[in-house]
C-alpha cells in the first residue's frame, strides 16, 4: 500500500489524539513525512518524538517545502436536541468542523495548484448520510463537509488535485468527550462500545492516498460491521 505514500508530505489537523494521531503514526510507517497540527503543542512535540524514534519523519511546524496531502480531520460532537438552545455548541462545531476544513483547503490549495498536484481528504461522518435527533448541528456540519468536498473535486481537476471524504461511523476516539449534556454523553459512550478501531479509518485514509494519480476516490464510508 506504500507505493504511492512513501515520501509524500502529509499534513494533518487534529493530530493530537484520536483518528489524526493514528493516521499520523500509520502513514509514518508506510514512509510519509508527516506534519502534525493541533491546538495541544506538547502533545504533537510527544508524538513527532515517538513517530521519530520509531523511523520515521514527522514535525510540528512545515519545513518539507510542499505538500503533497491534506487531511482535514479536526471536529468536535457535542450532540444536543435543538430546543436545548446550546449555542455556544453549536457556534463550536461550525468554527471547527466547518471552518476549519475551509480555512485547511485555503491554506493547502494554493500550494498544491502551484505543484500542480495535491490530494485534500476531509473527515465527515455518517452524520452527514443521515441525520438522527440531537444530530442536527453536527449533522449539518458533516453534511456541508461532503458538500465542499465535491465542489473542490469539480474545480480542482484541472490541477490534478485529488478530493477524498471519509465519512466514518462510531470510532473508538475521544469525540464523546465533546458532548456536554450528560444524558446524551451517556448514550453516545454506549454507541461506542461497538465502534471502529481508529486504525480502521486510518487504513482507509492510506487506501485513498495510494492510489495512482489518475485514479481520484473520492467518497469512503465505513461503519462498524455490528451498527444496524
Amino acid at each position: 500500500m506504500d507505493q504511492n505514500i512513501a515520501g509524500k508530505v502529509v499534513v494533518i489537523t487534529g493530530a493530537s489524539s484520536g483518528i489524526g494521531e493514528v493516521t499520523a503514526r500509520h502513514l509514518a510507517g508506510l514512509g510519509a513525512r508527516v506534519v502534525l497540527g493541533a491546538r495541544r503543542r506538547e502533545r504533537l512535540d510527544a508524538i513527532a518524538a515517538e513517530i521519530k524514534a520509531a523511523g520515521g519523519q514527522a514535525t510540528v511546524a512545515t519545513a518539507f517545502g510542499r505538500v503533497d496531502v491534506m487531511i482535514n480531520n479536526a471536529g468536535l460532537m457535542p450532540l444536543s436536541r435543538l430546543d436545548q438552545g446550546k449555542v455556544d455548541d453549536w457556534e463550536r462545531m461550525i468554527d471547527i468542523n466547518l471552518k476549519g476544513v475551509l480555512y485547511g483547503i485555503a491554506a493547502a490549495l494554493p500550494i498544491m495548484q502551484r505543484q500542480r498536484s495535491g490530494h485534500i481528504i476531509n473527515i465527515a461522518s455518517t452524520a452527514g448520510l443521515r441525520v438522527r435527533p440531537s444530530m442536527a448541528v453536527y449533522s449539518a456540519t458533516k453534511f456541508v463537509v461532503r458538500a465542499i468536498s465535491e465542489g473542490l473535486r469539480q474545480e480542482a481537476t484541472d490541477y490534478n488535485i485529488r478530493s477524498t471524504v471519509v465519512s466514518p461511523g462510531p470510532t473508538d476516539t475521544d469525540l464523546p468527550s465533546s458532548v456536554t449534556d450528560p444524558e446524551m454523553a451517556k448514550s453516545v459512550r454506549a454507541q461506542h462500545a461497538i465502534a471502529m478501531p481508529t486504525l480502521s479509518v486510518a487504513k482507509a485514509i492510506a487506501f485513498a492516498m495510494s492510489q495512482p494519480p489518475e485514479v481520484d476516490v473520492n467518497e469512503i464510508v465505513l461503519r462498524p460491521t455490528a451498527l444496524s
